[in-house]
């Protein structure tokens, strides 16, 4: 099994550090709510919200965009939707990984239609040559090139989410 290296844990570690100084800086006295998306975003939200040394809080989300499918169509089930209360609340959407948009574009949407005093988007990974709709990123960690990534808490089929760096998979080769 070939699994190469994109981005180094160390480099995951730096950048994520660098991120959280960013927010820091933008929302040091607002006690933001950090909405996670489930499942992928877990790990990343968890580094991060370890390096934000000032009051915030933590909601996650589950939505379903994807299906069988490795394409997402743009059309999102709610699996979980957030608890906490969204209006007048400063609101940080953090995901692991935006490609097309679509998903994200309708979370945003969804999260806006609360009333947040703001929202913004906080993602790890911008497969940037793939996006369809525009939408603005607050805050990123990686720009990455069109390939099927793994690590970090992304998965191929649930597989992979434990490794600690992101990696290319080969999506001819067979995995077990």
């Amino acid at each position: 099994m070939k699994l190469k290296v994109l981005i180094k844990e160390k480099e995951i570690k730096k950048r994520v550090k660098e991120i959280a100084e960013e927010i820091k800086k933008d929302y040091k006295d607002k006690n933001p709510l950090l909405i996670g998306i489930l499942k992928g975003g877990v790990v990343f939200l968890s580094d991060l919200i370890r390096n934000l040394n000032f009051p915030h809080e933590v909601e996650f989300i589950r939505v379903s965009s994807y299906g069988s499918k490795s394409i997402s169509d743009g059309k999102i089930k709610w699996i979980m939707k957030p608890q906490m209360e969204i209006k007048g609340r400063h609101v940080i959407i953090v995901e692991d990984i935006i490609d097309t948009g679509y998903t994200l574009k309708k979370i945003y949407e969804e999260i806006k239609k609360e009333e947040p005093l703001s929202c913004k988007i906080c993602v790890f990974l911008d497969k940037f040559e793939r996006r369809k709709v525009n939408i603005h990123l607050d805050y990123v960690g990686f720009r990455v090139p069109n390939f099927f990534l793994v690590g970090y808490g992304l998965d191929f089929n649930e597989k992979f989410r434990y490794l600690k760096d992101i990696r290319i998979i080969d999506l001819e080769e067979k995995y077990e």
